[in-house]
């Protein structure tokens, strides 16, 4: 159990790595399922469909499970390709049951993507790889349902065309914050750095459903929008 009584759990599944955050132990194991069981039916429909996992535009679809179609909206939203949106369609899904059976802090970071409902502050680190800032300063999550995910072009393992340090999303949900994340995350290159930062920043803002947007290129920051307050991390956590 972790601080104000919450529950704390990792969880690892091929590319899925989590980490659950709840105040009931048995949400753990409901998020668990939830992200095992749509894993698959992911992987079921991509065997049936194997251009949905390599296509970097968005695409038509009419059928498929929820996962799918979650991932689909997220991509035509921010204009990228659908996988730009599995892990955090996979987290909303997750706290999606958490909530369904009654729990009130229901937080899954799924590889740098994270979905919370809470009814208490939720604190997240800024993770950027070994790039400035990173795990020295985070963001206090106090309105929910909150979407959070980071895209870079440095540390990530998810493609990205740019060549930033970290392009961090605040949005309605974990889905679009992911897909938006890899949207402006591959403009942001080239040596005009205050000038493609704002461009980065003009195209999030542009996109449905964001609220905020945080840049890091180059050491320099450009920030936009709601974003939650900014906290000081404990970096050898």
């Amino acid at each position: 159990m972790t601080k104000n009584n919450l529950f704390k759990q990792a969880f690892s599944l091929k590319e899925s790595s989590c980490t659950i955050i709840s105040d009931k132990e048995e949400c753990i194991e409901t998020a668990k399922f939830s992200i095992k069981n749509n894993r698959k039916l992911l992987e079921n429909y991509i065997k049936k469909h194997p251009n949905f996992l390599h296509s970097l535009e968005p695409m038509d679809v009419q059928d498929g499970p929820e996962v799918v179609q979650l991932m689909t909206k997220a991509s035509l939203k921010a204009n990228v390709g659908p996988m730009a949106a599995v892990a955090g369609v996979l987290a909303d899904l997750a706290v999606q049951n958490m909530v369904n059976i009654g729990c009130e802090v229901a937080v899954v970071e799924n590889g740098g993507e994270v979905s919370a409902i809470s009814n208490q502050p939720i604190d997240i680190a800024f993770v950027a790889g070994n790039e400035s800032l990173s795990r020295e300063m985070g963001f206090r999550l106090k309105t929910f349902p909150a979407g959070v995910a980071t895209s870079s072009g440095r540390f990530s393992h998810a493609f990205s065309f740019g060549d930033a340090e970290a392009v961090t999303i605040f949005a309605v949900d974990a889905a679009l914050a992911d897909a938006a994340a890899t949207a402006v995350a591959n403009l942001i290159m080239g040596d005009d750095i205050q000038g493609v930062i704002r461009q980065g920043i003009d195209k999030a803002l542009k996109i449905d459903g964001v609220n905020g947007v945080f840049i890091l290129y180059r050491d320099v920051v450009g920030k936009a929008g709601q974003i939650p307050e900014l906290i000081k991390v404990n970096s050898k956590t």
